[in-house]
């Protein structure tokens, strides 16, 4: 249950970001920044969140953890937006710009959403991870 509220959680702020920059400043249709905002959310919550975010260092180095998993996201964002933008617009290098620009702002959402993930929706696995060593 912990999962379906980060991915919500996750979606809405992707969904946001995405609507104000892609369809508000760069003229996205609106399906299009939909559609986007949904295959960046499962990506990036099951590669950024969960595999990264998780197991890129120990436990109590959340900061470094952090920091790896914010640049991935960052990485992740921009590729995923201006792929799936260039195949649902037809608009290559057009996109380049909108992808940056939200990836940009999406990276800074995802440092406190790495908290969140940290703290609400894994805190045992940090605690299992602490055990082993």
């Amino acid at each position: 249950m912990r999962h379906l509220l980060a991915l919500a959680l996750k979606f809405v702020m992707v969904a946001a970001v995405l609507l104000i920059v892609l369809t508000l400043l760069f003229d996205v249709p609106f399906v299009d920044t939909m559609l986007i905002s949904l295959a960046l959310t499962a990506l990036s919550y099951a590669m950024g969140d969960i595999m990264i975010f998780l197991n890129a260092g120990k436990p109590e180095n959340q900061s470094t953890r952090n920091t790896i998993a914010t640049f991935s996201d960052f990485i992740m964002a921009f590729l995923a937006i201006w792929l799936i933008g260039w195949l649902l617009t037809g608009q290559n290098i057009e996109m380049v710009t909108p992808g940056l620009v939200s990836a940009l702002v999406l990276s800074a959402g995802e440092w406190f959403f790495h908290l969140y993930v940290d703290r609400s929706v894994v805190p045992e696995y940090n605690n299992y991870k602490s055990a082993r060593g």
